[in-house]
């Protein structure tokens, strides 16, 4: 099994970072110096993926956009002796293979992955949305790829969560077979506490076998009216067909504002020529809010 392919569903509409988003993707808000989404792919890209399949609708061309050549700046920046931004320009339009299918109607997850069968045929890839940010050593697509690839099986990314959390997520039961890898045998989507079969809740990283769209084009609508993937998961762990890997290092929700805000002063505290100011107004800052 060689995974290549990504599936990046863009579709939405972003409620949750109104009114920042009415008029801009949420993909694209910057977090430091980078739109959101260019993070996702460079998580990818680093995997060793080479192909995108962004899932949009008419409205968010300017993401396909964001990974084309902009001859006009371009120009613009080589006149200005600015080498260095050029370059970086130019490496963005150039690290991957893009392709773009439109969801014309937004009928869940489900429906997004499904939407994507065309492209993907019957090859494994992976999916990773765009709220969830992975940072750091063995964590993230790259992980689960390594286990996809490794067991011939469907793989769901997991983290631990705080018991009143359960609630938000999607939760799995399963068996450990080793040191944070899972035999899931069954999915609850947003169970209650007191129901929830662990603590481990599924994140926006997944690696799936092609026959996932077999299921999902005869899964009838679930929660809210829509195709849920949860759903189509549970269809694979029934078959034995579905493992689950505790994810570790730096995790940022970028729906939730103060995730969002927070992964921004990550990144900047890491740049050398802004740390020290960034730190003094900080400081600045908490000890007026005192």
């Amino acid at each position: 099994m060689q995974v290549k392919k990504a599936v990046i569903p863009v579709a939405g509409w972003g409620t949750r970072s109104l009114p920042a988003t009415k008029n801009v993707p949420k993909e694209m808000l910057p977090i430091f110096r980078k739109p959101i989404v260019q993070y996702i792919v460079e998580e990818g890209i680093k995997a060793g993926l080479t192909d995108v399949v962004f899932v949009t609708n008419q409205n968010k061309t300017i993401i396909e956009d964001h990974f084309d050549r902009n001859f006009l700046l371009e120009q613009l920046l080589d006149r200005a002796g600015k080498e260095q931004m050029l370059e970086e320009v130019r490496r963005v339009a150039d690290m991957v293979n893009v392709i773009a299918v439109r969801q014309k109607e937004q009928l869940g997850l489900g429906h997004a992955v499904l939407t994507a069968r065309e492209v993907c045929k019957n090859d494994p890839f992976a999916v990773m949305l765009g709220d969830d940010l992975m940072f750091g050593i063995d964590t993230g697509i790259g992980a689960l790829i390594k286990a996809a690839e490794e067991s011939g099986k469907a793989v769901v990314g997991v983290i631990e969560v705080p018991e009143e959390k359960v609630s938000k997520y999607g939760v799995i039961k399963g068996e450990e077979l080793e040191n944070g890898t899972f035999r899931v045998t069954d999915l609850v989507e947003k169970p209650a506490v007191e129901d929830a079969p662990s603590n481990l809740a599924i994140i926006g990283r997944y690696v799936l076998l092609p026959e996932i769209f077999d299921i999902l084009d005869g899964q009838k609508a679930g929660v809210g009216g829509e195709i849920q993937l949860t759903d189509a998961l549970q269809g694979l762990a029934d078959q034995d067909k579905l493992i689950a890997v505790k994810l570790g290092g730096q995790r940022f929700d970028a729906g939730d504002w103060v995730e969002y805000l927070t992964a921004n002063i990550y990144f900047a505290l890491q740049d050398e020529e802004l740390r020290d100011e960034l730190v003094k107004r900080l400081q600045e800052l908490l000890s007026c809010s005192d």
